[in-house]
């Protein structure tokens, strides 16, 4: 721009030397009119000069703080990058332990639903096992002979009335006639304890209806009280009888202390 504004000052001046030529040096007018336009031009463009001066600086300023400004968001866009990236490996990550804890829910749901089954199962035959044990029936007796002391020695079998009744659940022992009588077909558990205290024999035979399928027995040596203890499992019919009888000649002892005992239960119908 400067160069444009010299070489318009250069054609003003020739310009002027060719009006002064043709004027023949014509007027002190036109001298003075030329020289003061040439004074005037000279100023304009020492003006205009010292205004690009000025302003030079100005654009440079601005020029470099745009190049840091861009830089800058070069530098930010870069972290931002940065950020982005990082952001999306934890995305894929979370993602990845998402599907993870997905599959392992599902493994536990039909875990959870095989134990729920697994439970109602185990429920139903708890159900099924509590109403047979309620529907089953429950027989059970404990007795003791006396608290006269000695019985015996007879001359005929006799048989024992065991009076001191603890325990007769489902009231399949009758005291009055020392029968037990069988409510159910079933297999029964069946004990006796006797106790012999005179010298001699003491022991007892087992009936089953009318007929013996025991006999037990021990000799006492010497006066004092001698034990011994039988048991067995029977199966027997509703309306089968077991009761105990005192062979003739033998003798037992009894008294408060409970000595002589009979008993017996049901351990499962059949």
């Amino acid at each position: 721009m400067r160069g444009a504004l010299g070489l318009l000052l250069l054609l003003l001046a020739v310009c002027g030397s060719g009006a002064q030529e043709e004027g023949g040096g014509g007027g002190q007018v036109g001298e003075v009119r030329g020289s003061e336009f040439q004074k005037k031009s000279q100023r304009d463009v020492a003006e205009e000069s010292t205004k690009q001066s000025i302003a030079t600086p100005d654009i440079w300023a601005e020029v470099k703080a745009l190049r840091d400004m861009v830089v800058e968001q070069r530098v930010e866009l870069r972290n931002m990058e940065a950020r982005v990236e990082s952001s999306e490996s934890q995305l894929i990550d979370t993602k990845y332990h998402m599907e993870q804890l997905q599959r392992e829910n599902s493994v536990q749901a039909t875990e959870l639903i095989s134990l729920e089954t697994r439970l109602s199962s185990s429920e139903s035959k708890t159900s099924n096992l509590e109403k047979q044990n309620a529907e089953r029936p429950k027989v059970a007796f404990y007795t003791a002979l006396t608290n006269s002391g000695h019985v015996g020695p007879f001359n005929t079998e006799v048989t024992l009335k065991y009076s001191k009744v603890f325990t007769n659940i489902g009231n399949a022992y009758n005291p009055a006639t020392g029968f037990f009588t069988a409510p159910v077909k079933g297999v029964y558990y069946i004990q006796f304890t006797v106790c012999g205290y005179n010298l001699g024999y003491a022991g007892l035979f087992l009936y089953k209806n009318n007929h013996a399928i025991m006999y037990t027995v021990e000799y006492n040596e010497h006066t004092g009280m001698e034990y011994f203890t039988n048991a067995l499992a029977l199966e027997l019919l509703a309306g089968d009888e077991i009761h105990m009888r005192l062979p003739s000649g033998h003798s037992v002892f009894d008294n408060d202390s409970n000595h002589n005992t009979f008993s017996g239960f049901l351990l499962f119908p059949m």
